[in-house]
């Protein structure tokens, strides 16, 4: 943990339940820590965090189904389907893994460790959009499916990054206006789009996850919108087996790509816990 490792990684090909193919990597050896992406990303996102744990962990990045090179998978996308990836890759492994989850790959992840506790040594939650008590979207995100269907990605893109996640909106038309960020915002809009409605789909409230009986370290920043630390508490309340929550200073929603060593060091301290 002393810097970037170099540990290369291996690519995984692997068929989901409902025979979706997904990518993933693999590097280092040891005992396991499986990594979901956030939305408007790939499994690359992480390959920083990834890199400085492959020292002493193996590390598996899932490329969810919609991004990157994993396929899209049917219609209509649930979060019920990209748990059954999560257990695909799971699978591999052979014994309880450490499941991490960033953003709406957090909620994934949340949901594949009550589906299948068992296979789950813990669970390093950060900043999943869980529908505390109203929609996570709503009208904002009608809207951002109208603007989609009506070929218009980008504004849907900023209907979300600004009405649902909470960005400036100054922010966002910066974003529009760097030609990078502009094509990311395009590319990834319907996988976000979908993401969103999934969540949705999940209902409001958060009983469901009491009985949730794995260990879990809940992971936030400084500079995040308010309504993810508010969401951060309210799983507090909930959860049963909360080991700590660690907000993480003068940092935001993407640390995994700003501070990638302080998100490696966090997941590595819990890993020596609940791995071994």
């Amino acid at each position: 943990m002393d810097g970037l490792q170099t540990t290369p990684a291996r690519r995984v090909e692997l068929e989901s339940a409902d025979g979706t193919r997904l990518v993933a990597t693999d590097r280092g050896k040891g005992p396991a820590i499986l990594i979901v992406h956030g939305g408007a990303s790939t499994a690359t996102s992480w390959e920083f965090v990834a890199a400085q744990l492959a020292d002493d962990y193996r590390v598996l990045c899932l490329e969810r189904r919609g991004y990157g090179v994993s396929d899209r998978g049917p219609s209509p996308h649930s979060i019920a389907a990209e748990t059954e990836d999560v257990a695909a890759l799971a699978a591999t492994v052979g014994e309880p893994v450490l499941l991490v989850g960033h953003s709406s790959g957090a909620v994934v992840a949340l949901e594949a460790a009550l589906a299948a506790p068992r296979a789950c040594a813990g669970l390093l939650l950060y900043e999943p959009p869980v529908a505390v008590d109203r929609p996570l979207g709503g009208e904002a995100l009608r809207l951002a499916r109208a603007q989609l269907d009506e070929g218009k990605p980008e504004q849907a893109m900023a209907t979300h990054l600004q009405r649902i996640v909470g960005m400036s909106r100054r922010s966002v038309l910066l974003m529009r206006t760097l030609p990078p960020f502009r094509q990311i915002l395009g590319m990834q809009a319907e996988a976000q789009i979908r993401d969103d409605e999934a969540i949705e789909a999940l209902g409001v409230g958060l009983d469901r996850y009491a009985s949730l009986d794995v260990p879990v370290l809940l992971l936030g920043g400084e500079r995040s919108p308010a309504h993810l630390r508010a969401r951060l508490d309210a799983l507090a309340k909930v959860l049963p087996r909360v080991h700590t929550t660690v907000i993480m200073p003068r940092q935001g929603h993407m640390a995994n790509f700003r501070a990638p060593g302080e998100v490696a060091n966090v997941v590595a301290g819990f890993a020596a816990d609940v791995l071994g």
